[in-house]
């Protein structure tokens, strides 16, 4: 049975643990199509991998299982899950790693949320379905504590990946743990705060801003200290630094052939202020 597969890992490229967890998938599943949305998560950020997978995974046709590990609590007692969508299945620690997934499919609404050891425990009725993995019998053993990913993650997604029911893995779940997501805010003026949360590897910076959120491209966008006049379509027009909706639907600040990072120094956290023009 030929399946799509995803992974999101911040393994990187320079040691051998995406391809032993390829070889897992593929020793089960030889047939299964593996198709790598990133490795360059920087390590242990779970928030920047929620974010990266949740970019990505909406293009993949229905029913394609995603397998993310950024797993900073490998062996601790943290569960371990397989959530299921209408349109996707996830494979992941339960950790944070789906928070962006979670948020665009409810935006936390109708979700009970409660404050638990760091992270929000979020409880659901409908939408979704999960399950805890708890059964052994699809691990590859023996298993390494510090390598679920080879051992657990990869062999649950390749059964899956056969057509095996999710609920053979483990325990019916109707919770699991989300990250408190930086969500833009309006100041004492009216204008609109949000913040950098990504960098691309143009240096192009990417906010938490939607163009849901700007009603109109005659805006002035205040960052590290400089501004910029107006949203433009696309990278090559302007000069200096320019703002212009990404293709994930965030508004990016970028320079024509160049880096954004680099001309205005700043990072991800850095403050990023909207302000609608007058007789906008």
């Amino acid at each position: 049975m030929a399946s799509i597969i995803t992974l999101t890992t911040d393994f990187g490229y320079d040691d051998p643990y995406v391809a032993a967890i390829k070889a897992v998938i593929l020793s089960i599943n030889p047939n299964a199509i593996i198709i790598d949305i990133t490795h360059s998560v920087e390590p242990q950020n779970v928030l920047q991998g929620a974010f990266l997978l949740h970019t990505a995974y909406r293009y993949f046709p229905n029913q394609t299982i995603h397998l993310a590990i950024v797993d900073p609590g490998v062996g601790s007692e943290r569960q371990k899950l397989i959530v299921k969508t209408a349109t996707a299945f996830f494979v992941a620690p339960d950790n944070g790693i789906l928070s962006y997934v979670i948020d665009e499919l409810f935006s936390l609404e109708g979700i009970l949320v409660q404050q638990d050891e760091g992270l929000q425990r979020a409880t659901f009725k409908t939408g979704l379905e999960a399950v805890a993995i708890t059964d052994p019998r699809f691990w590859r053993h023996p298993v390494s504590p510090t390598f679920h990913g080879r051992d657990i993650f990869a062999p649950v997604a390749a059964a899956l990946s056969l057509g095996i029911s999710m609920y053979e893995f483990g325990e019916k779940t109707n919770s699991l743990h989300i990250l408190p997501l930086p969500k833009p805010f309006l100041d004492s003026r009216g204008d609109l705060v949000g913040q950098i949360i990504h960098i691309d590897r143009f240096g192009n910076l990417i906010t938490n801003i939607k163009n849901a959120d700007v009603p109109r491209k005659d805006v002035i966008i205040e960052l590290g200290g400089y501004s910029i006049r107006g949203i433009y379509d696309y990278y090559a027009q302007g000069t200096g630094a320019l703002a212009v909706w990404g293709s994930s639907g965030y508004l990016e600040i970028a320079v024509k052939d160049g880096s954004a990072r680099d001309f205005l120094g700043v990072t991800t956290g850095a403050q990023v202020k909207v302000i609608l023009t007058k007789g906008a």
